[in-house]
């Protein structure tokens, strides 16, 4: 509980005072690198002094140019962790509510970020739409592809606009298997333990071979090959 206590009131403090800074600079410079970087680094320090310690496997699949990492998602310390082993800026998918965060949905706003409404199928859409134009622009995106935080660690089903977002894009995924963050910040739970987290990337699927009507197929491919990446018990249960 006191752990969680000091992610609380560092990630407000930071929010607070150097939230308006990087925000403004990339308003007036028209760039994001700056605030990314800052930003990033800032949350990234928070991991550490908490006792969050990451290990980085595979980084050679991640290939050059715009591609989607589609990671699982076990709880609040796999984002930061799978984000600063990434070795470029990158944008990612994520829910509305975030967005409604003071200083911190505008600063997600300025670096490419997209919310997304699960719940209105439209919207969805239209958030895939506005992925699609910023991928061929040569964005890379980060989206968990099952839709919400897993409680137990064990990877869920994948939904399918991550491999839509993907196939009309055209550009490459590289499956991401994250393991040990639920044990470290569990969904739902008040407590934050020191721990390591393991980034693995996998070989990167070229999205551009597969059809529209084959999105389910690759969403099984990139599903087996993060499951495989995992450890036993963070594979689906049987």
């Amino acid at each position: 509980m006191i752990r969680l206590l000091i992610a609380y009131a560092y990630l407000a403090l930071f929010i607070l005072f150097a939230g308006p800074v990087l925000i403004l600079h990339a308003v007036f410079t028209g760039r994001s690198n700056v605030m990314y970087r800052y930003g990033l680094g800032g949350v990234v320090l928070m991991t550490r002094i908490l006792g969050m310690r990451v290990r980085v496997e595979g980084a050679e699949n991640i290939p050059a140019g715009a591609c989607l990492f589609i990671a699982n998602h076990t709880g609040n310390a796999d984002a930061p962790a799978i984000v600063d082993s990434i070795p470029r800026q990158i944008a990612v998918i994520a829910k509305k509510s975030l967005f409604t965060i003071p200083l911190v949905g505008r600063a997600f706003r300025i670096a490419h970020f997209i919310p997304v409404d699960r719940s209105n199928r439209e919207s969805a859409i239209a958030s895939v739409d506005a992925a699609v134009a910023l991928m061929k622009q040569g964005v890379s995106f980060l989206i968990y592809a099952e839709g919400t935080r897993s409680a137990d660690g064990r990877l869920l089903p994948f939904k399918k606009g991550a491999f839509v977002l993907a196939i009309k894009a055209g550009v490459p995924i590289v499956p991401v298997a994250c393991s040990g963050a639920h044990r470290i910040w569990p969904k739902n739970r008040n407590r934050i333990q020191p721990g390591e987290v393991v980034v693995r990337f996998c070989p990167p699927v070229d999205a551009s071979a597969y059809k529209y009507d084959q999105r389910e197929a690759l969403a099984k491919h990139v599903h087996d090959a993060i499951a495989a990446a995992l450890p036993a018990d963070q594979r689906p249960a049987v």
